[in-house]
């Protein structure tokens, strides 16, 4: 079977690549500009805090929930018609979201934006898998993450120039030019990818695997508010590990799964797939407590609050391409290994913040854990789309994305809820406030804690990435031994 990447231009490959980048982009900066209109929607729309926090909510659990079965779709019918018919639906959504009268409808088109931006970016990594060669792949994977970190850094930035100058609604319409251009670049130059022939799609495994899903990011997300044991709390996890268990049995029994099992038979899959869930548990968490930190224990104006939380996101920006360079030449292990270690030593920088810590002092140490990541995140990648047949790289993109929200919404529940017991810890049994509302002294010695705690886990990922290199060499020397 010919391989695609053969087949393709430098010049053709890098245009693809601008496609998907810009769907990339435009994704990521949706998530983050959306923040920054959720004041404003209280007072123009009339609603609760409660109820405006869904216009995020029902984006992130709707794209979660759906992913997996897109990327199973794509390996099906092909990632190039899905591609643009995501990109479609996503500006379909953006202009009706755009125009909402009223809150409940605004809800209706994020989750049309959400369908949208799933089938628009859940393949994106399965597609530059097969365009690029292998001894690209890294630098591809690399400036493709740059890529999200540049929506990331520009959606506060344009969100609050927007809401300045024009209103909320236009946060929506200043997608539609960005979509348009990478419909069109995928139209014109990205081919139609091999399918996986007749197959029936597993509806059944979908909709358990949807529930599974939609029912944990729920227990995550609201459990630190509503108690993790909570009846409702409990009931959420319980029916989420009843989906799972139905999900499992299915997947075992249909001809056709969503999921074949067996991709988790390879071992250098599994192991980096872990090593990139560890590493957004850890993101997650730290990147939770620093707007705590610059504005209850530094006392920050929120603008300057806002451009520092960029510092780690525009040095994980640098380091990714880089990363996936270096990964190329040298290959993946030593280079992700060297990210894991700089993030270790990012979260003991992260652990000396004081009081006293200046802004110069703030941006080195955050810089560090973001230039970890950005280390690590693209090798990393690099070998778990690089250790699956062409046949499955749409699921293995979408697993992809499933561990990255998974692992950076347990990291903000798991880390944050530690936090919170080690702020109400330190600050005594007699204190009764909010841990928000704690001595700064205490809010930084509970920061502390859960950086400790963030480094014990980034040290299972190096004690994982050690062993997958002893297991690399282990076929090598038996082959040595023999000559």
């Amino acid at each position: 079977m010919t391989n695609l990447a053969d087949t393709l231009t430098p010049r053709h490959r890098w245009l693809i690549f601008a496609a998907l980048g810009t769907g990339v982009f435009l994704d990521s900066m949706e998530i983050s500009i959306v923040a920054v209109i959720l004041p404003t929607l209280v007072t123009e729309l009339q609603v609760s805090f409660t109820l405006v926090q869904w216009v995020v909510l029902s984006f992130t659990l709707t794209k979660t929930a759906i992913v997996l079965s897109v990327g199973r779709l794509g390996d099906m019918i092909g990632k190039r018609p899905v591609f643009l018919g995501g990109t479609v639906a996503f500006m379909v959504g953006s202009v009706l979201a755009g125009l909402a009268p009223n809150i409940e409808l605004l809800l209706l088109f994020r989750v049309i934006q959400a369908v949208g931006g799933a089938f628009a970016t859940a393949l994106s990594m399965g597609i530059l898998t097969e365009i690029f060669p292998a001894s690209e792949r890294g630098k591809a994977l690399g400036v493709f993450s740059a890529s999200v970190s540049l929506g990331g850094i520009a959606g506060p930035f344009l969100g609050g120039v927007l809401l300045e100058l024009l209103s909320w609604r236009w946060i929506f319409f200043i997608g539609i030019p960005i979509s348009c251009v990478s419909f069109y670049l995928a139209w014109r130059y990205m081919p139609a990818s091999v399918s996986s022939g007749r197959q029936r799609f597993d509806w059944t495994g979908a909709a358990s695997l949807a529930a599974c899903l939609l029912t944990l990011m729920l227990f995550l997300t609201f459990g630190q508010r509503a108690g993790y044991r909570s009846p409702a709390m409990m009931g959420m996890f319980a029916l989420s590990l009843l989906a799972f268990a139905f999900f499992m049995r299915t997947e075992r029994r249909v001809k056709d799964p969503l999921l074949n099992l067996a991709i988790f038979r390879n071992a250098q899959f599994s192991l980096n797939l872990s090593m990139r869930l560890i590493s957004f548990i850890v993101l997650g968490g730290v990147y939770l407590l620093l707007p705590f930190y610059l504005s209850n224990m530094l006392r920050m104006e929120p603008v300057v609050v806002g451009l520092l939380l960029t510092t780690s996101w525009i040095s994980f920006g640098i380091a990714s391409p880089i990363a996936g360079i270096l990964s190329d030449r040298f290959g993946y292990r030593r280079i992700a290994g060297a990210g894991l270690v700089l993030m270790a030593f990012g979260c003991y920088a992260v652990s000396t913040l004081s009081a006293d810590t200046s802004i110069f002092g703030y941006v080195v140490r955050v810089s560090t854990l973001g230039l970890g990541m950005g280390l690590f995140q693209s090798p990393n990648n690099s070998a778990v789309m690089g250790s699956v047949p062409r046949e499955r790289l749409g699921v293995a993109s979408g697993i992809n994305v499933i561990a990255r929200t998974l692992g950076r919404t347990s990291g903000i529940a798991a880390l944050g809820a530690l936090w919170a017991s080690r702020v109400t810890a330190h600050a005594g049994p007699d204190y009764i406030g909010g841990v928000t509302e704690a001595a700064a002294a205490v809010q930084i010695a509970g920061l502390r804690d859960v950086t400790y705690v963030a480094l014990a886990i980034v040290a299972v990922a190096l004690i994982l990435s050690a062993w997958g290199i002893l297991e690399a060499r282990a076929p090598l020397q038996r082959v040595q031994e023999g000559l």
